[in-house]
């Protein structure tokens, strides 16, 4: 029996292969005047709209590769995907792109989603919004995970980013700190952008002030996170510090202790710590992290979950999925 397909009915129809997807799977970027002609033709032709998947693309974008090729939370995450995947009768296949160069890649990605049958998780925490201008028309159905697009319509599953650091200021304003410093990552990934402003909407509720000099910008490896609070300490004096820092993530964090340690400045004692992401090396780190908790596997079965749904039932309308923490209290933290 022959199978009618995207193409098919684009050359019929007159409309692009895209367009086409987007109104079969009742994407809002095309109008119900054309989604409706589209959907009329691709019924008097026989097409059958693919009603399951048979395996989902897990897509690594990598742009410089400082946060996805040196933390743990990535392959956690990945697992989610394939044991949710195992549980529906979905295989995975797993691909990596070097978005450092867009026009290189460009033709990568419009081959890798142009089936419209097809399913994608993208890996998007080193994306900015010029990536996403690659995937506007994109005939797969497609989950952005870690990652979102404002201009761009996709369904996205993220983590809680501002209001989890909002709540880890609270936290160290009722502990006693009045000083509080922040480590940022050097690479502004959407993470961390959307967890600074929780950091200072946290300042702004506690009513305290920000000295500039309280912010250490540092390199995303433990490396380099190490070598860069170093550096700034040996700026400094030790009687200028704020009592605690927030850390963009664990691996800045555990860096930063090891240089405060080594500048002979005590964590907690001195100075307190508090990471995100709760890797396993912020557990075993001296003194062990108290940092937020981001439920990795989960992240990556929700992904998987909102593409079978999307296939099972079409909607013409993308959502942003905030995916909750919790607070995970260890040693680095003390009152003040």
């Amino acid at each position: 029996m022959h199978k009618v397909s995207v193409r098919e009915i684009s050359r019929v129809t007159g409309f692009s292969p895209a367009t086409v997807s987007n109104a079969l799977n009742h994407k809002r970027n095309v109008s119900e005047e054309t989604a409706e002609k589209i959907r009329s033709v691709a019924k008097s032709l026989g097409y059958q709209h693919p009603s399951q998947l048979d395996a989902i693309k897990f897509v690594v974008a990598r742009k410089t590769g400082a946060i996805v090729d040196d933390s743990t939370f990535h392959p956690s995450v990945i697992e989610g995907v394939e044991r949710q995947a195992r549980r529906h009768g979905m295989g995975t296949a797993f691909v990596s792109l070097d978005f450092s160069d867009l026009d290189a890649v460009r033709p990568q990605v419009a081959e890798l989603v142009g089936d419209p049958s097809s399913a994608v998780v993208l890996l998007g925490t080193e994306l900015g919004e010029e990536d996403y201008e690659l995937f506007r028309s994109c005939p797969a159905r497609m989950v952005v995970l870690d990652g979102w697009s404002d201009r761009f319509d996709f369904d996205a599953v993220v983590m809680a980013n501002e209001g989890s650091v909002l709540r880890v200021v609270q936290y160290l304003v009722e502990r006693g700190h009045r000083s509080i410093g922040y480590l940022s990552g050097d690479f502004r990934i959407q993470n961390f952008r959307a967890r600074e402003r929780g950091f200072f909407r946290g300042l702004d509720e506690g009513g305290l002030g920000f000295d500039p000099r309280w912010r250490v910008e540092l390199g995303t490896t433990l490396e380099r996170a190490y070598g860069d609070m170093a550096a700034w300490l040996s700026r400094v004096s030790s009687d200028s510090l704020p009592t605690a820092f927030f850390a963009d993530n664990d691996v800045l964090a555990v860096g930063a202790m090891r240089a405060l340690t080594e500048a002979g400045i005590r964590v907690p004692e001195d100075v307190s710590i508090v990471g995100f992401d709760d890797l396993s090396l912020g557990a075993f780190s001296t003194p062990p992290l108290t940092t937020v908790h981001v439920l990795k596997h989960e992240v990556g079965e929700i992904a998987v979950r909102r593409l079978i749904g999307n296939v099972n039932n079409p909607k013409n309308y993308t959502c942003k999925t905030l995916v909750s923490t919790y607070f995970v209290e260890r040693k680095s933290v003390c009152d003040r």
